[in-house]
This record gives structure tokens, sequence and C-alpha cells, in this order.
């Protein structure tokens, strides 16, 4: 095994949209998807960020939602970081998910946990947080989705991951054939216990 110590940075809401848009499912085995995303180097950690699901709100969207991280929890060195969600004039919206990521980028980097970033997401929000861990010696790749991914995220990456059909042949949970459908009354902010909500 490469001595490059690797420290994966999921947002689970930037991966489970890419995923509706571009595979139209989401049942991702993500002991399959980190060991690919790290190849022959040391994985240190993956770090898995969303949101809570309000019960009080979406109380079957919770259910699923807790049912999804129980199945997480079980992955191989995986943490699971959860920020809240706030309705504001009627619209859900995400409070602290993408300054945890960002947080820990850097405080893991400042700290000597890893050699290697991967970033799963296509967010512009951490091109800044990226650039400084690139400041500190440290290497960032970002995982992305073509058309998902924002200029400045890219431009900062020191390689990147294109996440396309390909690249997820064999990194799913149930065969094409026998998955289930997505239950109707599931907004797109909820997760099924085999999808990365």
């Amino acid at each position: 095994m490469n001595s490059e110590r690797v420290a994966i940075f999921i947002d689970g809401s930037n991966l489970y949209h890419a995923l509706e848009s571009n595979m139209k499912r989401h049942d991702l085995n993500f002991t399959e998807f980190v060991k690919k995303l790290c190849g022959e180097r040391s994985l240190l950690r993956t770090y898995y960020y969303n949101a809570l699901q309000d019960v009080s709100q979406r109380p079957d969207a919770y259910r699923e939602q807790q049912e999804f991280i129980e199945s997480l929890k079980k992955t191989p060195y995986f943490e699971v970081r959860l920020g809240t969600i706030k309705t504001a004039q009627g619209t859900q919206v995400e409070k602290g998910v993408d300054i945890m990521l960002a947080t820990d980028v850097l405080y893991f980097a400042w700290n000597n946990f890893y050699d290697t970033a991967v970033i799963v997401s296509g967010d512009a929000d951490f091109a800044y947080a990226c650039q400084a861990v690139k400041n500190m010696g440290k290497h960032v790749e970002v995982a992305y989705f073509e058309g998902a991914a924002s200029r400045e995220l890219l431009n900062v990456a020191d390689a990147r991951h294109l996440l396309n059909r390909q690249y997820f042949n064999g990194l799913w949970s149930r065969s094409k054939r026998t998955r289930r459908r997505r239950p109707s009354s599931a907004s797109s902010t909820a997760a099924e216990p085999s999808s990365p909500q």
C-alpha cells in the first residue's frame, strides 16, 4: 500500500442530487466507492456531511434518513457529520453543513493528518478552503459530475475524478433490475436507506 495518506470529504446533499440527476439511482455502495477514490493509498477516514431532517416537519423522511445513516455507520473508517434543516419562508435550507466540511478539511490539514484531501462535491464554496490546504503543502482532488461542478473548485484541484456512468460500474448496492423505486412521498432531500442523502 502507498504511504500517501488520504482523507475523503463527501458533501452528501451534493452527491445525492448529482446521482439523482445523472444516474437516476442512489444505491451507492460507499465501501466500494471509497476504495475506488482512495486507490492504493492509505485511507485516514471518510467524512460524510449532510443535514438532519426535521422529524416534526417530515417524520417519514426523518425515519428513512435515520435508517440510511445507521447503514453508513457500518462502513469502515466512516464518520457522519450532521447539520440541521431550517424552514425560512416555506423553503427548507441546510445549516452548518458546508462550514463543517470546510473546517474539517482545514483542521486536519493543519494538524498533518493527511497528505491528500479528496472532496466529493462540485460546490464553489469549498474552493478557498482547498486553496488554503494546498498552501499548507497538501494535495487536493475533486470528485465531481460533469455540469454539476463549479469552475472555481475544479481550477483549484490538483487532480480530478469525473464521476460518470463508467466510473460507477461495480459500485452499486443492487443490480439495476432489482433496485427499488424511490418512494413517491420522499422529496429531494429525503433519503432511502441505500441512498447517499
